[in-house]
């Protein structure tokens, strides 16, 4: 075993009770940057010496360097044996499943979602723990306090691993395990989905439908579970092969990145009756159909509605959760339901939480996000399966099935505006404005609307009893309009600002408008109270979604 010292805290600026570390590309690459990370990663995470770890990523520049690195120091700290994917790569829910298939300790996943890759681009680390889920408060805390007491870390001597050939390896007294982790999760989701039903589309020869895999991690699987096991035709991927800088692509799948997809689904004359998509690490989803745009919130409560008519939900579902942020449209679908409906801070930690305590079945996030407890992260390709599923079962299209539900439960009229890579100061003078009027915001009528009531989110986990301050402002307008301002950590580059409107209109009114326009009034509310433009000197979002 070799010990390196270092002298200083390799980075002073991380901030406690984030999952993970996410920077540019650069800045991992600096001598002992990386190195000192995982030496408080594995110092926080193993309980013992021994074990099982789990380590992939979603293939950008500087994954396979990085797990060369991981993997030796995992040698040195005692690990047993360590899982790694194929060339380096996992998915984030495919680490989430391998964890508790194999009961590892955790795992790590080298990404930074959906952020762009390369050189230039971004690099990032996540801890998950032993459900299979991201680390808890609790350990990125040990984390930040280790980081600034680190003087040395534990590494071997060794060559670097073949990462392409799978197989078992030696490393020290450590297995090393390169599995075919694609196979692994595709015998999964045949477990929870109807893969006959959904083959029977693709031998039709009526339906047509494309993924894009941005060039990122979710391509092999698209591959092996559309393709092979589902009979799409071969052109059905998009971007499927895995690349270190995604294709010069920004691996987010919105209707602004994905782009290409949005043209060919509602190609005029030429049109697919489905569209979806995944980002870098594949644990966020877009769902599209001709001239439908499914909303990520509506997607959830779709889903929910529908649950019983898969093989992996039959017997219905215990509850579901939604992020803050995400629109209530999941709610009124739960009320029916009669199972609990849960609102949580932004943060998939919060989810595994009711998971495991076997509370909700179902959760999701406005940001492209949905899973349920097959594992303890979001699941883009998951949620494609289970729309195929429904769309089989109903036999109707993406837009039928959509607007048979807003007949039933009415429907959540919600859009999210993001001023992306703002000036740090601003953003935070323009949150602590916010914060210090919410009071006398409520009673007042703005634009003809009623402020009912004014709050800074706090949520009190009932798990643990933990509580999380500060998740966002939030003024709402009586039960059926709402408007939240949030800041946001995902990108390397500033702050992002989202601003989420929902307006509610009941089965008895217009179900087939603008999101856009019925929303007008609360954009106009927005910037009368927060003074968005001023502020920020934008005279329009970056991304509206």
């Amino acid at each position: 075993m070799i010990i390196e010292h270092v002298t200083t805290s390799p980075f002073p600026d991380q901030k406690p009770g984030t999952s993970g570390l996410r920077k540019k590309t650069a800045v991992f690459q600096q001598p002992h940057y990386l190195e000192n990370f995982i030496q408080c990663a594995l110092t926080a995470l193993l309980s013992a010496r021994g074990g099982v770890l789990v380590v992939g990523g979603d293939g950008r520049f500087y994954n396979r360097t990085a797990i060369q690195t991981i993997a030796r120091m995992a040698a040195a700290h005692g690990v047993t044996r360590l899982l790694i994917g194929q060339g380096g790569l996992l998915s984030t829910p495919a680490v989430s499943a391998l964890i508790r298939k194999h009961k590892a300790q955790g795992g790590i996943v080298l990404s930074a979602s959906h952020n762009p890759g390369g050189p230039e681009g971004d690099f990032g680390i996540k801890v998950n723990i032993s459900n299979g889920g991201p680390a808890p408060e609790s350990l990125t805390q040990e984390i930040y306090r280790l980081s600034g007491e680190i003087e040395q870390y534990a590494t071997i001597a060794s060559d670097d691993l073949d990462l392409d050939v799978m197989g078992s390896l030696q490393l020290g007294e450590m297995q090393v395990d390169i599995i075919d982790a694609v196979s692994q999760y595709a015998d999964l989701m045949e477990h929870l989905f109807d893969f006959g039903l959904i083959r029977s589309l693709f031998d039709s020869g009526l339906f047509h439908m494309a993924f894009d895999a941005m060039h990122a991690v979710t391509g092999p699987y698209a591959r092996e579970i559309l393709e092979h096991r589902l009979g799409a035709p071969g052109d059905t991927i998009l971007n499927g092969e895995p690349r270190e800088d995604f294709g010069g692509l920004h691996p987010d799948p919105n209707l602004v990145h994905a782009r290409e997809l949005v043209e060919r689904v509602n190609r005029p004359g030429q049109g697919l009756d489905f569209g979806a998509a995944s980002d870098g690490d594949g644990d966020r989803n877009m769902i599209l159909g001709r001239d439908m745009f499914v909303n990520p919130s509506d997607s959830l409560a779709v889903l929910t509605a529908n649950a019983h008519l898969l093989p992996g939900y039959r017997n219905g579902i215990v509850g579901v959760a939604r992020s803050m942020p995400t629109s209530m449209a999941v709610d009124r679908v739960a009320r029916q339901l009669g199972v609990d409906c849960y609102e949580t801070p932004t943060g998939w930690k919060f989810f595994g939480n009711l998971l495991d305590q076997n509370m909700i079945s179902l959760c999701g996030e406005e940001s492209f996000g949905t899973g349920s407890d097959h594992v303890r992260e979001k699941d883009g390709l998951w949620a494609v399966l289970f729309w195929l599923n429904l769309i089989a079962v109903k036999k109707q299209s993406v837009a039928e099935i959509m607007r048979k539900h807003w007949s039933i439960f009415g429907r959540n009229y919600y859009s999210r505006h993001d001023y992306e890579g703002m000036a740090t100061e601003p953003a935070g003078e323009l949150m602590n404005r916010l914060r210090s009027k919410q009071a006398q915001w409520v009673g007042q009528v703005l634009h003809g609307r009623q402020v009912t009531k004014c709050d800074d989110f706090s949520y009190e986990d009932p798990t643990d009893g933990s509580v999380s301050e500060h998740q966002g402002i939030r003024v709402l307008f009586g039960d059926d309009a709402r408007i939240v301002f949030r800041l946001s950590g995902t990108g390397t580059e500033g702050a992002t600002l989202r601003v989420y409107y929902e307006q509610y209109v009941p089965t008895s009114g217009n179900l087939d408008q603008d999101p856009q326009a019925v929303l007008q009034h609360l954009f106009e509310i927005a910037e009368n109270i927060a003074g968005i433009k001023r502020l920020t000197g934008r005279e329009r979002p970056d991304v509206i979604t």
